[in-house]
């Protein structure tokens, strides 16, 4: 569900980066409004920011459909944006009257007056198109409907699986909807603590979009509140009574600091927190959110981009705006806004009559800038939030590689090999990898061809069950796993050149040496290995998983860690950190390829129980700390913690004597391999 929700995120960040320049736009031709009145060009720039901002829902659906697909397709897109088009049209007021049987239109629920831009409704019909796509996008119809196969049968079933939503929705939807109102209307009469539960509650319903609901009970005229229609009259609303000075307005100052100052801090915790090599990225995303946030109010860009990669932070955001409508409701600071809260719309209401000590709000702005940076900084380490730039994507994985160019022909022609051994898409159903190995499911292990899989040189292949099977490849595995899937999907196959290229040793390629040079032997280079952890040494062959113990991966050893700090076996430089991050690779100046592969099974832990201490590319010491592990953790998920170290490359080790239950220490050498 993590990984899940972690894809979402990153899926909604295509849509989500055209909103910062809508909200300028929009900002841009208020500010003129306020200061020189409405003319053709604010016009032409509202209208232009607003054609992004009232179709959010929309953006959001296509957005998600196409991210969260198997394989990026533009079907997949389309189908988001008719999956989105059913519960629009079908729940749309002048629909809705028609199917209950009313008489006028203003006897349809006002619930579904909010459908027009519903963010929960292109949330969902996204993620609904996304599911038919990477269920039926390669099924095949019988020949009398062959043409509505494969891709064209996807749009269908999304629009068949969205009308079922809106049937549900137009019983469920005002129900929840007039609870909603109700509830407003209760906390309304508990003065500046209702406004703080407001704004918590407002902030906390923006993915299903009923915020709409509270905010019609607070900001209009449902209640009786009018709280943004009398502060815009301004002093016509204190001649008619509608107004109090120090009142009107308490449902919408305590937004201002929280959009102006309290949200662009929290984008700078989040900007800090991100990985070295991943701020440049973050930088660009932080910075267009927390402007937009700043000076139009429009706070989406950065909310979405933590929305559901890190929700605790989102909530902890919640809780961070209720205090602020709490506040500023106490003391009587009021201000109030056209469009919403930001810089533009707070200068405007300086001039309000009905605004009460307005700068008061910047003073509690600044308060909430450093709750918020120093609250964000210490949810995102203390909990391990994975926040934009904290974590490497799967699409940026599979999509780094491209089979055919210089390097990474070797992986094509390998999977394309494995592939047809296995028994192509007829018998594959489905292709996902660990650390060394592919875990393949297929309809029968019995038609593999295991035999041809392991002259492909693949160090071994092991069948767990009639429907599963494994073959071990190493720590490129991720490379080959990534071409088979597109092969799986219907991608080309290599071209002969390719193959041939594969097949090629390096050496036929390179530059003749003298007679002397070749007639000498080349020097064998050796390195010591040490302890990774304080514990119990046990010999590779001991490891409960017959991939290491057969070492098919290479010799090694383990060590059954007494805590969970995890050192460097050996000097050299992080040449991989798995996605899940429970293995790791390291490469000598000498050649040698280590591979630390900590706790068995525990790839379905989805790097929870793993802290990891260094980055790719990065030069470590033998005995430097690289890794925390909760091996409580991994104990509680009824999978073992031996920490594990083979060496995929060497050609033997040697001086390794380890004696029944001996304990080591960090420092203890354990033996030497050599590569030649």
């Amino acid at each position: 569900m993590k990984a899940y929700m972690q894809r979402m995120g990153r899926s909604l960040m295509l849509p989500v980066a055209v909103l910062p320049a809508a909200s300028l736009l929009v900002g841009i031709a208020n500010w003129i409004v306020g200061t020189a009145g409405a003319n053709s060009l604010t016009t032409f720039l509202m209208n232009a920011g607003l054609a992004i901002l009232n179709h959010l829902a929309l953006l959001f659906a296509v957005g998600l459909a196409l991210g969260m697909s198997k394989d990026k397709d533009g079907a997949a897109a389309l189908s988001g944006l008719v999956a989105y088009l059913v519960p629009m049209t079908v729940l749309a007021p002048k629909s809705v009257q028609g199917l209950l049987g009313l008489k006028k239109l203003t006897d349809v629920n006002p619930a579904f007056s909010t459908m027009g831009n519903n963010v929960f409704v292109g949330i969902v019909a996204g993620l609904i198109a996304a599911a038919m796509y990477n269920r039926f996008s390669h099924v095949q119809l019988p020949m009398a409907l062959s043409f509505f196969s494969g891709k064209r049968l996807v749009p269908i079933m999304s629009a068949i699986a969205m009308l079922v939503v809106s049937g549900a929705l137009l019983f469920i939807w005002p129900g929840v909807y007039s609870v909603l109102v109700g509830f407003g209307k209760m906390i309304s009469n508990l003065g500046f603590i209702g406004a703080g539960l407001y704004g918590f509650f407002n902030r906390l319903l923006i993915p299903t979009g009923l915020h709409h609901a509270l905010n019609s009970v607070f900001w209009f005229d449902v209640a009786g509140i009018n709280d943004i229609g009398n502060f815009l009259a301004g002093q016509s609303a204190i001649d008619k009574g509608l107004a109090i000075v120090g009142k009107t307005g308490m449902y919408q100052a305590g937004f201002f600091p929280i959009m102006m100052f309290g949200l662009p801090a929290g984008a700078l915790a989040i900007y800090q927190a991100a990985r070295p090599e991943k701020r440049k990225v973050t930088a660009s995303l932080m910075l267009a959110g927390a402007f937009a946030s700043f000076f139009t109010g429009v706070s989406e860009p950065l909310e979405f981009s933590f929305m559901f990669v890190a929700w605790p932070l989102y909530v902890l955001h919640a809780i961070f705006t209720g205090l602020s409508l709490a506040v500023s409701a106490f003391f009587h600071w009021t201000s109030g806004f056209a469009f919403s809260a930001g810089f533009v719309d707070y200068i405007l209401s300086l001039k309000n009559p009905v605004a009460h000590q307005p700068l008061m709000l910047l003073v509690q702005g600044l308060a909430f800038a450093a709750i918020y940076y120093f609250g964000f900084r210490f949810a995102i380490k203390k909990f391990n939030l994975m926040t934009p730039g904290r974590e490497k994507g799967e699409d940026e994985a599979s999509e780094s590689i491209d089979p055919f160019t210089k390097g990474s022909d070797k992986y094509a022609v390998l999977a394309d090999e494995i592939y047809n051994a296995l028994g192509g898409a007829a018998n594959v159903t489905s292709i996902d990898n660990c650390t060394t190995r592919l875990r393949l499911q297929v309809a029968d292990t019995g038609t593999v061809d295991q035999a041809k899989i392991k002259a492909t040189g693949v160090p071994g292949v092991k069948v767990i069950d009639g429907k599963n099977i494994q073959v071990i490849v190493g720590t490129d595995v991720q490379f080959v796993a990534d071409e088979m899937t597109k092969l799986h999907q219907g991608g080309p196959r290599p071209t002969a050149a390719a193959k041939e290229t594969a097949a090629t040793p390096a050496t036929e390629t390179t530059t003749p040496v003298s007679e002397e040079a070749t007639a000498e032997e080349p020097v064998a280079k050796t390195s010591e290995l040490y302890a990774v952890a304080t514990g119990k040494l046990i010999p590779i062959t001991e490891v409960s998983d017959d991939v290491f113990s057969t070492k098919m991966m290479g010799d090694g050893f383990a060590v059954i860690p007494e805590n969970g700090e995890i050192f460097a076996p050996i000097a050299g430089t992080i040449s991989s950190i798995f996605p899940t991050k429970h293995a790791l690779g390291i490469k000598t100046a000498s050649g040698l390829e280590v591979l630390l592969h900590m706790g068995l099974d525990t790839v379905s832990l989805k790097g929870e129980p793993f802290t990891i201490m260094v980055t790719e590319g990065q030069q470590i010491n033998r005995g430097q700390l690289i890794a925390n592990v909760d091996l409580a953790a991994i104990k509680t998920a009824g999978l073992k913690t031996d920490m594990i170290v083979a060496v995929t490359n060497g050609d033997h080790m040697s001086s390794i004597t380890v004696e029944p239950s001996q304990a080591v220490n960090v420092n203890d050498e354990i033996g030497s391999v050599e590569s030649k």
